[in-house]
């Protein structure tokens, strides 16, 4: 007779037991993925966006995927459908934005619906309107020329060729990633790399100090940044409008031409990753007197090269140019 309520409290007890530790269970497990998205995954869609985004995740324990390549144009860059998932899945997914990603906008667009979360970098740094550092030559005749204005909008979305406004890019993607994983160490790591960033805008500023009134010819509308804060002149470019999607006239053409001989001009300036051919025989048709400048424009370069980071890939361009200038 006393052997059933024993037997009862011991059941009792194991029950209270397994209870306790599936609570245990439940709360551990509730902890391991607190801390799991604590650490934070980034996707970012341009080169120049993902190292910078890369550089505060790896300083903070997190990671990022970088969508485009070192040979991807990022106005007619489109993503995979393994991408966009990605996209969906991340904590964060950092854009440059003002249009910049056009072939991809829509896939963008599609995984905000299905909950990604989209920062938008270019729009918060300050940007330049097109029309501020359009020049003369182009107002001259490229009215209906610039129709391509309208896929980047009223602003100019090559933030990056400034590096000081990268900088500042630099702390406001740690910030968010602090917002979004609750992890304060996404503050202070944006802060160092920011501070970084800083060195290098003070170097490139040093490195080109002597060619600072350089005159320049660019395959397309993307050195206004760089042109604003490090004082080189942008004579003309071949593509109006802001994209590579466009081709010039044969009156643009013409006139860039008839520009150069008239008024010379310091270098003829296109990306290294995607050489402009229009550039090319712009030298050509000038006696190839005025030097041909490949920069890192649309793109960092190939791991393993001297410009496989952003910081690597500015400082190259600072000294590309001032080489090439003197």
């Amino acid at each position: 007779m006393h052997t059933h309520p024993k037997r009862t409290l011991t059941v009792a007890t194991m029950l209270s037991v397994f209870g306790l530790a599936l609570s245990a269970c439940s709360s551990g497990t509730g902890d391991d993925d607190a801390a799991a998205k604590a650490t934070g995954t980034v996707v970012a869609t341009t080169t120049q966006v993902g190292s910078v985004a890369g550089q505060v995740t790896e300083c903070a324990g997190g990671e990022t995927q970088v969508l485009m390549g070192p040979g991807d144009d990022p106005h007619q860059f489109e993503a995979s459908s393994a991408q966009i998932a990605d996209m969906i899945s991340a904590d964060l997914v950092v854009t440059n934005g003002l249009g910049l990603e056009s072939s991809m906008q829509r896939s963008i667009d599609n995984a905000v619906t299905d909950g990604a979360e989209v920062f938008e970098l270019a729009p918060q740094l300050e940007p330049l309107s097109l029309e501020e550092h359009h020049h003369d030559h182009e107002a001259e005749h490229g009215a209906e020329d610039s129709a391509d204005d309208h896929d980047h909008g009223a602003h100019d979305p090559h933030i990056w060729m400034d590096v000081s406004r990268m900088a500042d890019g630099a702390e406001l993607i740690g910030a968010k990633l602090a917002e979004v994983t609750g992890d304060d160490t996404y503050t202070s790591c944006g802060t160092e790399v920011a501070e970084e960033l800083r060195d290098v805008d003070a170097q490139m500023e040093a490195t080109l100090a002597d060619v600072e009134s350089a005159r320049l010819v660019t395959d397309h509308a993307a050195y206004g940044y760089f042109a604003d804060r490090y004082g080189v002149q942008i004579e003309g470019v071949v593509i109006p409008g802001g994209s590579t999607d466009g081709e010039p006239s044969s009156q643009d053409l013409a006139q860039l031409t008839q520009l150069l001989n008239d008024q010379g001009a310091d270098a003829l300036v296109t990306s290294k990753s995607n050489t402009n051919r229009m550039i090319q025989a712009l030298s050509e048709e000038t006696g190839g007197t005025i030097p041909v400048v490949e920069l890192y424009e649309s793109a960092v370069g190939e791991p393993g090269s001297e410009a496989e980071t952003y910081q690597q890939a500015m400082l190259y361009n600072a000294k590309a140019l001032a080489e090439a200038l003197n």
